[in-house]
C-alpha cells in the first residue's frame, strides 16, 4: 500500500513516469521505500530546498501510522 502511494505521487510529479521505480524493503517494524526517477526528473521530486520530498515524506508518515508501521523514504539518484 505504501509503495503504491509513493509510486502514484512520483508518477504524478515527473515528466517521464515510465522511469519511476519504487522498491520496498520490509522489516518487522520499519519499511524502507526506495524511489528512483530519471536524472532529469530528480529536481521535480526533491523540489526547492527539499520541500516536495518533505511533503512526500509527511504523507508517507501519515499513511504508515494508519497501518501501524514506520516508513522511510529514500530518493536514490
Amino acid at each position: 500500500m505504501l509503495k503504491d502511494l509513493v509510486e502514484y505521487i512520483a508518477k504524478s510529479l515527473v515528466d517521464n513516469p515510465d522511469a519511476v521505480q519504487v522498491k520496498e524493503i520490509e522489516g518487522e517494524q520499519t519499511s524502507v521505500i526506495e524511489l528512483r526517477v530519471a536524472k532529469e526528473d530528480l529536481g521535480k521530486v526533491i523540489g526547492k530546498q527539499g520541500r516536495t520530498a518533505r511533503a512526500i515524506r509527511t504523507i508517507l508518515s501519515a499513511a504508515s501510522t494508519k497501518v501501524k508501521k514506520r516508513a522511510v523514504l529514500e530518493i536514490i539518484e
